[in-house]
């Protein structure tokens, strides 16, 4: 398997551009987005590795570590779950499901349809799958009846439909979903986890338009009939399994009397599937318990379901300056919080959330932080990293590095690109060494500091607290958004090696218009302010 070091990571999205997978997630630090590798769908093809970066560890051998307090004792503080009223079939109980290819979503429908015949009902299904390779779009349609004659046709027709089974939020928002809901009707449980979609893989800051999706799905189906879980998340804290999501959802669904067929026979539905069968018998229960006491299941998954406030400028200032210590020293992280607190005395809006000052405490930070060999170094070896890959795999495994020194790795004739080459688990040792030598980080002993891309980074740190002092100088109540926009622009200037290079050059380009700009040498235009953490 690929694990990411997302403390290495940059963000950058070289890794899903390389490998076109979306089973490379985004990941939300307080340092901006990262990389994580969905290790549930991951198809183990690796391509994501070639990504040039040196954040992609193999690890070999070993397993997935399951999830810790969810075994018998933890099940015992539930209470027992009360029996719901299932629909009458006074007539034909229609359901759509909704999901992308790869994660189950077929399965849910054999299971219901199995479900009904096992009672003797009447049931029909139809899969729209179109091209429902792994990661398309599907939508099925399930139909139950006491009778198999009260069934006319197996298409259910618009605004017929009883549940809505959204197993995926984009799937779920789509005309061929919508269509089929009616307010007063249709009673939904949806999925509201955020799966990237291929604008992800092109766009490393891609917004996933969650509450646009979620409001689509409200005004169609009304808020009173709507609920939406975040049944992946929970499940895979539960299970260890994004794949258990689905089970879960139909599991909720079920409690809350929207599915026509007993406990039962979905269980022994999933007993003749013969798959993961205790695994899935336990998600179905796990949705269950969801739907009856949500608050001890949110407690048993070890999720509290509230954001975390985000820091004040006071806040991100002193983490900052307390890691820029780390990476160097003391009189470093001064030079830091020193130019800091000049932007903050000039700026008349540092107290707003998106201040000048908050852009720059942030982009200073990941200017002067720079990923040099010293700090890559650094993060691999200070513990951090062994903890997270701990927590995430156990058993007896093996690591791999792939890397490209750029004093060690030769240049692919083709790209001119560095080629990246794995180093086996010596390196944890060489890394540990590296990293007590980072006091030599631009002084005349510093052999990496000789490179290019570290002299270019080196200029970055300069020539953006020049253009700030420019932007300070010339700061007033017209220019602020042109100001704020220059303080957050190199949030794009993301990567390693060629790919930084070509990151950056698109920050020049757009620094030296708005310096123009704010110069008056060249007229508005809109602002388009960035500013990732």
């Amino acid at each position: 398997r690929l694990f990411i070091n997302a403390a290495v990571c940059e963000g950058c999205g070289d890794c899903s551009v390389k490998s076109n997978c979306l089973s490379v997630l985004p990941k939300e630090t307080a340092l901006g987005r990262k990389r994580q590798i969905d290790q549930s769908a991951c198809n183990k093809d690796f391509s994501c590795a070639n990504g040039f970066c040196p954040s992609f560890v193999t690890v070999l051998g070993g397993q997935l570590k399951k999830p810790a307090g969810v075994g018998s004792d933890s099940q015992q503080a539930f209470e027992p779950l009360p029996e719901p009223v299932l629909p009458s079939l006074d007539r034909p109980w229609n359901t759509v499901v909704t999901g992308v290819g790869g994660t189950g979503v077929l399965t849910i429908t054999a299971l219901v349809a199995m479900a009904a015949h096992i009672e003797g009902k009447g049931c029909a299904t139809m899969n729209q799958t179109g091209l429902a390779q792994k990661f398309g779009s599907v939508v099925s349609h399930v139909r139950v009846s006491s009778r198999q004659e009260d069934i006319m046709a197996v298409r259910i027709s618009a605004g017929e439909a009883d549940l809505l089974l959204g197993c995926d939020l984009v799937v779920t928002s789509t005309y061929d979903a919508m269509g089929k809901v009616a307010q007063g009707r249709t009673r939904a449980v949806v999925n509201d986890t955020e799966v990237p979609t291929a604008a992800f893989v092109l766009d490393p800051d891609a917004v996933f338009p969650t509450h646009a999706m979620k409001d689509k799905i409200e005004t169609e189906v009304g808020a009173e009939g709507t609920h939406f879980i975040n049944s992946t998340r929970v499940a895979t804290a539960l299970l260890g399994d994004s794949i258990a999501g689905n089970l879960f959802l139909l599991g909720f669904a079920w409690q809350q009397g929207l599915v026509p067929v007993s406990a039962a026979a979905l269980e022994q539905a999933i007993e003749l599937n013969g798959v993961a069968v205790d695994f899935n018998k336990q998600a179905f229960l796990w949705g269950r318990r969801c739907a009856h006491q949500p608050q001890a299941v949110m407690a048993a998954a070890g999720l509290d379901g509230k954001a975390p406030a985000p820091p004040t400028l006071d806040e991100v200032i002193a983490d900052r300056e307390g890691r820029l210590e780390d990476y160097q020293n003391k009189r470093y992280a001064e030079r830091y919080r020193d130019f800091v607190q000049r932007v903050r005395d000039a700026d008349p809006r540092a107290a707003e959330p998106d201040s000048l000052t908050a852009a720059v405490a942030r982009q200073l930070f990941r200017l002067m932080a720079y990923k040099d060999e010293y700090e890559v170094a650094r993060l691999y070896s200070h513990g951090e990293f062994r903890r997270q890959l701990e927590a995430q795999f156990e058993g007896d495994f093996e690591l791999r590095f792939n890397l490209a020194p750029p004093v060690m790795s030769k240049r692919d004739p083709a790209t001119g690109e560095l080629r990246k080459r794995e180093f086996g688990p010596w390196i944890m040792s060489a890394f540990s060494w590296l990293a007590r030598l980072r006091g030599l980080r631009g002084t005349r002993l510093d052999i990496f500091g000789y490179t290019e891309e570290r002299r270019h980074e080196r200029a970055d740190i300069a020539d953006y607290r020049h253009t700030l002092e420019l932007a300070l100088d010339n700061l007033d109540p017209d220019n602020y958004d042109i100001a704020r926009e220059l303080a957050g622009l190199p949030a794009t200037v993301r990567g390693f090696g060629h790919v930084k290079a070509r990151n950056r050059a698109q920050w020049k380009l757009r620094s030296d218009r708005l310096v123009q700009r704010l110069r008056g040498v060249l007229p508005a235009e809109p602002v388009q302010f960035v500013d990732a953490a």
